[in-house]
């Protein structure tokens, strides 16, 4: 296939007022993720990869005799994988990054004290505010290879695309498989403000390389052809994100407050890399400290996205020490309408006793839920060092065996 290389947008650092102009020099993140945004922008297909996915999809070579319905099912097909990449990138989990360090100011002393001896979860946010001032930088890398979709095998050449069988056969005498390779790695720079002692504000922006080779074969009463290889490769910004979270109820480290997440159609979603508009969720979180020990529930719902959703995330962190916090975490998404891999089988209209399998989709509503372990630590100074895995605990969707992220954060010290 034609290739056309893909230029690196111009980062530009700008001057930051005050007391922070006096850290930049000693900051990584900012050099790190401009290197980070030149490096990943690689040579991309000269088609999009929505165009690369239809085209694996479509043209099948199973004679059917139907060719409207064979375009149907295979437009539902790439459409509900499109789908399901498009809400994993467009809902990629960001580190909540709400400054692992909380402060208040402690009339007593005339000083800002820390007001939890444990850090925030990962992708569950906490009732805490960082405190009026406080200004935290994140840099944030995760990186999947999707090997599922909707229970079924992507990578090693059993998802069926179309089969023809005969009436009492168990297998069919002509088949065509397909196998899809999926990865994608993301890197996101994440920043939050305390604006009030209440009110924080946080903004991200992913860059994000996706990668997606396949193959269509062919078996005809065990004669195997290849019938089409298609791959591409393309990277840039996913949608952004700004999220505000106001604190109404503290008690110490306890309380409740209510955020307002909005992600903006920053990503080509031609590539998908974006879902073309914008998502707003109010979400409503909860905190419960008890000594070393935290509770943190969310619940949201996510409006104008590919499906109405709702979000539901649990977390639980122990601080072994001031500077070591362990966390486990329950993500789950119940989402309204998405299309969902399924077979259809109907007679063939001119052979006798011959019957079409063809993959296609169905929209219906469908539960996911993934589990994620890990750790923070502070490593030095008000340093965070974020690490974890996410598994999925069920199979609708595109889904990867293991994720791993690794997060480099870091307070300005008030």
């Amino acid at each position: 296939m034609k290739q056309m290389r893909r230029n690196c947008p111009g980062w530009r650092q700008q001057s930051l007022p005050g007391r922070i102009h006096d850290f930049v020099g000693h900051l990584v993140v900012v050099p790190a993720f401009t290197l980070i945004a030149c490096l990943i922008a690689t040579p991309t297909s000269a088609q999009s990869l929505d165009q690369v996915l239809s085209f694996l999809l479509t043209n099948r070579s199973v004679a059917t005799d139907d060719f409207p319905r064979d375009q149907a099912a295979a437009k539902a097909a790439s459409d509900a994988i499109s789908a399901s990449l498009l809400l994993n990138l467009s809902t990629l989990p960001i580190s909540t990054s709400a400054g692992g360090f909380t402060y208040r100011l402690d009339p007593e002393i005339g000083a800002s004290i820390r007001t939890s001896d444990s850090f925030d979860p990962f992708y569950t946010d906490r009732a805490l505010t960082a405190s009026a001032g406080q200004i935290t930088f994140g840099l944030d890398y995760q990186q999947a290879s999707f090997r599922n979709i909707d229970g079924h095998a992507l990578a090693d050449g059993t998802l069926v695309s179309t089969a023809s069988k005969l009436h009492g056969d168990a297998q069919p005498f002509d088949v065509e498989t397909l196998t899809l390779q999926l990865r994608t790695d993301s890197v996101t720079l994440v920043s939050n403000l305390g604006v009030t002692d209440r009110l924080d504000f946080r903004a991200a922006l992913p860059l994000v390389r996706l990668t997606l080779s396949g193959q269509r074969v062919d078996t005809y009463r065990g004669n195997r052809a290849i019938q089409a290889t298609a791959s591409g490769t393309t990277s840039g910004p996913g949608d952004a994100i700004v999220y505000a979270k106001y604190n109404v109820l503290r008690q110490h480290a306890s309380g409740l407050a209510v955020g307002l997440e909005a992600r903006l159609p920053t990503g080509d979603d031609h590539n998908l890399l974006g879902t073309g508009r914008t998502t707003v969720t109010p979400r409503f979180i909860a905190s419960i400290e008890r000594q070393r020990a935290t509770f943190h529930g969310n619940v949201g719902y996510g409006f104008d996205n590919l499906s109405h959703e709702l979000t539901y995330n649990g977390a639980a962190t122990f601080a072994s020490s001031n500077h070591l916090t362990l966390i486990g975490e329950l993500v789950g998404r119940r989402l309204d309408s998405l299309g969902r891999l399924t077979y259809t089988v109907t007679p063939n209209p001119t052979l006798t006793d011959v019957d079409t399998i063809r993959l296609t989709s169905t929209s219906e509503q469908s539960a996911r839920l993934v589990a994620v372990a890990g750790l923070k630590w502070n490593f030095r100074s008000t340093w965070l060092l974020t690490a974890n895995v996410v598994r999925p605990m069920t199979d609708a969707g595109l889904n990867a065996p293991w994720t791993p992220t690794l997060t480099f954060e870091y307070s300005f010290a008030r």
